[in-house]
């Protein structure tokens, strides 16, 4: 499990195939923040632009850690099979703060990034959601975006999906991947937690 406050932004710095062909994977070196995983080790869970990943090598000399993506992982999610910045989140543990949400670091679909722009000191962002994850989205609801727990301020239900507008505050822009968005860019997102468990009971209850 995770918060979706990102505790670091790292690198994907170089991406190998892990077979010739489309059902292979990819293999990812990423670099690190100074001691960022000094409390990590082999097998560990963390969240990778809100994916959730297993350390497969860790080299603290050198700075960088490998995880192994599936094809289907990646055929699911955006932005993890090209070399750039990422949003790096640890897993939580029995004592640390719950600061953003619930997030299980599945990625629900892929949305786009519609718009992206500066308002005031802060920056508002549109992102087009698909059309099955509309139900689960809500004025003042948590979505989860590249893995960065955010609060819906706005949303319209459109043809092709549901638009979020999102405020995303210096803080956040400064401190996450985010700010290397733009308009046309995937991303990741994930529905909160509840809002599934409310659509299995509501379901469970009118099937009776």
């Amino acid at each position: 499990m995770f918060t979706g406050i990102i505790t670091g932004v790292g690198c994907i710095a170089a991406v190998h195939a892990l077979g010739s062909s489309s059902t292979h994977g990819k293999r990812l070196t990423i670099s690190y923040p100074a001691n960022y995983l000094e409390d990590v080790g082999l097998g560990d869970s963390i969240a990778l632009n809100g994916a959730c990943m297993t350390v497969t090598s860790l080299d603290t000399a050198a700075g960088h850690f490998t995880v192994d993506i599936s094809a289907e992982s990646l055929d699911k999610t955006a932005g993890l099979d090209t070399e750039g910045p990422i949003n790096l989140e640890k897993a939580l543990r029995a004592n640390d703060r719950l600061g953003g949400h619930l997030v299980s670091g599945h990625v629900d679909g892929m949305g786009q990034v519609t718009h992206f722009a500066q308002v005031g000191e802060s920056w508002e962002l549109r992102v087009l959601a698909p059309a099955m994850l509309a139900k689960y989205l809500a004025y003042k609801g948590s979505i989860t975006v590249n893995g960065v727990s955010l609060t819906v301020n706005r949303i319209a239900d459109v043809v092709d999906g549901c638009e979020v507008s999102i405020n995303l505050i210096p803080h956040t822009v400064d401190n996450t991947a985010l700010h290397r968005l733009h308009a046309g860019a995937k991303v990741n997102l994930e529905i909160d937690l509840i809002a599934r468990y409310v659509e299995r009971m509501l379901g469970s209850g009118a099937a009776h």
